[in-house]
């Protein structure tokens, strides 16, 4: 079996360990990781019984498949580390934001390149992620998809510079989610309710609607259909739905995801 390397062994790292072995996918010993912080691979020794390292090079001299886990702006210390230094034909993963294949290309050219963007549900196993394979890396992309299905859904864009799109929509979108039920965590306390009823009532609508959405659709419902079964005409919600319209949501949402898009773009062009 591959050998699965972690260079950068934070939440996400570890979300994906967790994952991989609960799946029964990759067992402890398949799996090595190496970071900084020393209690931190002290920590994922005794708690995943991997192999640990502070050695970035012994990952990369060692794993089939090597995950990049670390922060933007230590991915180009990190690349001048492992240049030279991985096996042939080794599968690359990244998920570091705004670094771009061909960048990475330059310094690990004889790897499959592979570029993913998880986001952070993967923590609790439903994350949502796209794989961008770059030339050459096509055969590389169901191993892709297997690992970060143990942590969620996975899907592929053939383009990557929808990575952008992803990032602005997905990669970001859990925080979205969570400004929206702060607000209305807000909006109960102002109206009276106390403060764990209001958070009880937000944290389980949202849930609830989030099961009912993806049940609907597995039905061939959609969304709009979804929303018209609960606005009655001239009932609450039709008016709280058209004070949003009023105030002009949508293009607040399309503004700030576009934002997001460009940033990301940003982020690639800043690295190289």
């Amino acid at each position: 079996m591959d050998k699965i390397g972690f260079i950068g062994c934070g939440n996400m790292a570890e979300a994906i360990i967790k994952g991989l072995i609960n799946a029964g996918l990759y067992a402890p010993e398949h799996l090595m990781a190496s970071d900084v912080r020393s209690e931190r691979l002290d920590f994922m020794a005794r708690k995943y019984h991997i192999k640990t390292t502070p050695h970035n090079e012994d990952i990369s001299a060692s794993a089939d498949v090597v995950m990049l886990c670390v922060k933007p702006q230590n991915i180009k210390a990190l690349l001048d580390q492992i240049s030279g230094k991985t096996r042939d034909n080794a599968v690359v993963i990244s998920i570091v934001a705004g670094i771009r294949t061909d960048y990475l290309g330059r310094y690990l050219s004889n790897c499959r390149i592979i570029r993913a963007m998880p986001n952070t549900p993967a923590m609790v196993g439903q994350g949502a992620t796209a794989v961008y394979a770059a030339n050459g890396a096509d055969e590389a992309v169901e191993l892709a998809l297997r690992l970060f299905s143990a942590v969620g859904c996975a899907v592929v864009v053939k383009d990557e510079q929808l990575i952008d799109a992803v990032t602005a929509i997905s990669g970001s979108g859990p925080a979205y989610f969570f400004v929206f039920m702060e607000l209305m965590v807000k909006a109960a306390v102002e109206m009276g309710l106390p403060l764990d009823v209001a958070e009880t009532l937000v944290y389980q609508t949202a849930k609830g609607a989030v099961v009912l959405a993806d049940q609907a659709r597995t039905q061939g419902q959609s969304l709009a259909e979804l929303r018209r079964k609960v606005t009655s005409p001239g009932g609450t919600t039709e008016a709280a739905i058209e004070t949003f319209k009023a105030l002009g949501l949508g293009k607040v949402l399309s503004t700030a995801l576009e934002r997001a898009r460009q940033r990301s773009i940003e982020l690639s062009q800043q690295s190289g």
